[in-house]
């Protein structure tokens, strides 16, 4: 990915603390815990943890020659102390999770398509561990079906989310399930480039969908790049989070 000049999770990671900042002032807990959907391989709990950048975590593996080379090298980075905050990450591949926790760039995996099903049992006390709930590019490729599970793991809590969604889906759906919860939703100013495309097909599929939806391209993604907005989701005071209950 890095070289299609992949970068959303620079971009989302000083969002992303920000939050982590207000849910602590917030819910009086000391060490949020995050629960990134989509988490592939663990970068933005790597860039979370270590305050580093995707390009810099790009040349770092440069020297490494297979798996157990780069994951000596991710164990050591996860032995320095970092954020004060658990990663949790759900994903549909196995090979991605199993890395990413073996290498201690997650705390607690989940290996689940809930678009098709609900949580296990084990699976869901993990996913009500959530504190706040991130994503950088996975919504519109998973739906509400997804956020909603998630965000009814825990029977009396509602974790926050904050989601990178990329222009050419729409966030609505998610918001209305979302909001019939408990949510209010917000879209935070500004655009934020996630990576180059990968064709010219890719990208005329883009902007014809965008065109479709009545979005103006210029300067963005008729320019050579895919590009999100940012949503953050709170549940209303009543659905907070009892800093009692955290389990």
């Amino acid at each position: 990915m890095s070289e299609l000049g992949y970068s959303i999770p620079d971009s989302a990671a000083p969002f992303f603390q920000q939050q982590l900042r207000e849910y602590r002032a917030s819910a009086r807990v000391a060490v949020p815990t995050v629960l990134d959907i989509g988490c592939s391989y663990g970068v933005n709990a790597a860039l979370l943890r270590f305050g580093t950048s995707v390009a810099e975590l790009a040349g770092s593996y440069a020297g490494t020659t297979d798996r157990d080379s780069a994951l000596a090298l991710d164990k050591g980075r996860a032995e320095v102390p970092g954020v004060d905050a658990r990663f949790l990450g759900i994903d549909a591949s196995r090979p991605a999770l199993e890395y990413a926790a073996e290498a201690g760039l997650l705390d607690e995996v989940v290996h689940a398509d809930l678009e098709a099903a609900d949580p296990d049992e084990d699976q869901r006390e993990v996913l009500a561990r959530a504190d706040l709930v991130i994503s950088t590019g996975c919504i519109g490729y998973v739906t509400e079906k997804t956020l909603v599970r998630v965000a009814t793991a825990h029977p009396r809590r509602r974790p926050w989310m904050a989601h990178f969604v990329l222009r050419m889906f729409d966030y609505g759906p998610v918001a209305a399930e979302l909001a019939a919860l408990g949510y209010r939703t917000e879209q935070v100013p500004g655009l934020h480039a996630q990576r180059r495309f990968a064709s010219a097909d890719e990208q005329a599929q883009v902007l014809k969908t965008l065109a479709d939806k009545g979005i103006d391209t210029t300067g963005y993604e008729a320019d050579g790049s895919l590009y999100a907005t940012l949503h953050l989701s709170r549940p209303l005071p009543e659905h907070s989070a009892d800093p009692e209950d955290n389990s």
